[in-house]
């Protein structure tokens, strides 16, 4: 890269589709420069209807396809597709080398600011706000359709770029996303209308509908098999709370174990258990009876799932504890070096099903408590 950069030329950096044509007007006609068409239009002699559309004030006729060019040059310059990319590294050795490079805009009108926040560059967008100066020149543009940067952060593409599973954090993080936009930018661009005459709001509701159903289908799936796992936990955990290892003596009602370290214990776990069950049961039914609306994924839903995962954990955990103190006394002293890997095998499938929603509980707390999501890179095979 900066053997490239040592080569480049400052009008690679410095396009504006200004620059003029040459030799397009035939010197030879007899008419002069200009001459009259049937309508009595002034036109440009000796040059054709298509050259005339081409060279109107001089400047470059916009592409679809955005692949203009103009002199064999691009109108995509290098820093815009290092922008649109995510290339932090390269846009900051541009932007050192060629400080006018920060005001290149590509066929839609979109710099390096809009690319950024369009395809979700968080790196890049976090390095663009750092720099001094910026806000009052780059950040305030708008492409071609009347689109501020807060419009393009309200935009759901094709694809999903966030690095996290689960449509519900997918959404989790396009909210908070658009919410990191919009403290970054001027008050005045909350209610800016583009020229479709919408706001950023109005584009967020709109392009997030599919994603907002299908997070609430994915939280349903999870909580009602996490659900059916807390309201086991919960059975067993009542009759084994109820339940007192060696009895009880006669004369004074007392537990005969209460003295052991393991009766101890089973007590306490067993209540843990029956106490993180129920929590998680009754949150996993409060998710289940949500409304799933687009500001409930923001915070509303995340800390139930969080909380709810929290406490189907702690009970897993209190359920082994609990039954490995009552398998103690059971035992003796004789069978005792055999109790553990014989605990161990036992609770494998529990410890199965906690390994298997523990990445999800990472990626949860991960989620919720990061400011600003992380883009995910991933190669296409297509």
């Amino acid at each position: 890269m900066d053997e490239l950069l040592k080569r480049a030329s400052i009008y690679e950096y410095d396009y504006d589709g200004n620059k003029p044509r040459q030799n397009l007007v035939d010197k030879t006609s007899e008419t002069g420069p200009y001459d009259f068409d049937e309508r009595g239009n002034v036109t440009l002699a000796g040059i054709t209807e298509e050259q005339q559309h081409s060279t109107t004030l001089g400047k470059p006729k916009q592409q679809k396809n955005g692949d203009e060019k103009d002199g064999g040059r691009k109108v995509e310059t290098p820093i815009l597709i290092a922008a649109k990319n995510g290339v932090t590294e390269m846009v900051e050795r541009i932007m050192e080398l060629f400080p006018v490079a920060v005001h290149d805009m590509d066929a839609n009108k979109k710099n390096i600011v809009l690319l950024a926040v369009e395809n979700r560059q968080t790196y890049l967008y976090e390095f663009l706000l750092k720099r001094k100066g910026m806000k009052e020149s780059i950040f305030r543009k708008v492409d071609n359709e009347g689109n501020s940067a807060l419009h393009l952060a309200a935009k759901l593409g094709d694809y999903k770029p966030w690095l996290i599973p689960g449509e519900a954090l997918q959404m989790h993080w396009e909210i908070k996303w658009y919410l990191f936009v919009k403290e970054s930018m001027q008050p005045h661009f909350f209610r800016r209308y583009n020229k479709e005459n919408k706001t950023p709001r109005d584009i967020f509701s709109e392009s997030h509908k599919d994603l907002v159903k299908s997070g609430g289908e994915w939280l349903k799936k999870t909580s009602e098999s996490c659900s059916f796992v807390a309201a086991l936990i919960a059975t067993v955990a009542f009759s084994t709370s109820t339940t007192v290892p060696g009895g009880v003596q006669e004369s004074t009602g007392s537990p005969t174990l209460e003295q052991r370290p393991e009766f101890r214990a089973f007590a306490i776990a067993s209540l843990i258990a029956l106490c993180c069950s129920v929590t998680s049961l009754v949150l996993f039914l409060s998710i289940l009876t949500s409304r799933y609306q687009e500001q409930d994924f923001g915070k509303n839903l995340p800390r139930k799932l969080i909380l709810a995962l929290t406490s189907l954990f702690m009970s897993i955990t209190s359920m082994m504890v609990t039954f490995c103190a009552a398998h103690f006394f059971v035992l003796k002293d004789k069978l005792r070096t055999i109790a553990y890997p014989v605990y161990a095998v036992t609770c494998l499938p529990v410890t199965l099903f906690a390994l298997a929603q523990f990445p999800l509980y990472i990626d949860l707390i991960w989620a919720t408590f990061k400011k600003v999501p992380q883009r995910g890179y991933k190669t296409s095979l297509v």
